[in-house]
C-alpha cells in the first residue's frame, strides 16, 4: 500500500505543484490562454490558489517520507477533494461542462490518495 501511495501522491504532487506553481507567478494574461477562469477572479485569489496546491503537493509527499506527522498527508489529499469539487463548480457555472473531466480525474485521484493514506 506504501508503493501505491507513492504513485498517486508523486503524481498528484507534481501536477500541483506545476499547476500551482505556474499560478502563484504567472501574470493573468500569461494564464488567461489556459485558465478562462482567472478573468473572473481577483489575481489575489489566483495566486492564493497557486500558493495552497503548491503547499498540498508538499503536504501529500513530504509527511511520509520523513515520518513527521503523517496525518498531514491525508488532510493535504482531503483539501484536494475539496479544491477540485470547487473548482467543478466555477467550471459548470461558467457553462464550461468539458472542462470538467480533468476536475473529475482530480477528484479520483485525491480520494484514492486519501483512502491509502489511511492504510499504513
Amino acid at each position: 500500500m506504501e508503493l501505491a501511495y507513492g504513485i498517486v501522491a508523486g503524481l498528484l504532487g507534481a501536477f500541483y505543484l506545476y499547476a500551482g506553481g505556474r499560478k502563484a507567478v504567472r501574470s493573468k494574461e500569461r494564464l488567461a490562454p489556459m485558465m478562462g477562469w482567472v478573468d473572473t477572479v481577483p489575481m489575489g485569489l489566483v495566486r492564493s490558489v497557486g500558493a495552497v496546491e503548491v503547499l498540498g503537493a508538499a503536504g501529500l509527499v513530504l509527511p511520509p517520507l520523513t515520518g513527521i506527522a503523517p496525518v498531514l498527508a491525508l488532510v493535504a489529499a482531503l483539501g484536494f477533494v475539496v479544491l477540485q469539487v470547487l473548482a467543478t463548480g466555477l467550471h459548470l457555472s461558467r457553462g464550461e461542462v468539458e472542462e470538467t473531466g480533468l476536475n473529475a480525474a482530480l477528484v479520483v485521484l485525491a480520494a484514492v490518495a486519501a483512502w491509502l493514506a489511511t492504510t499504513w
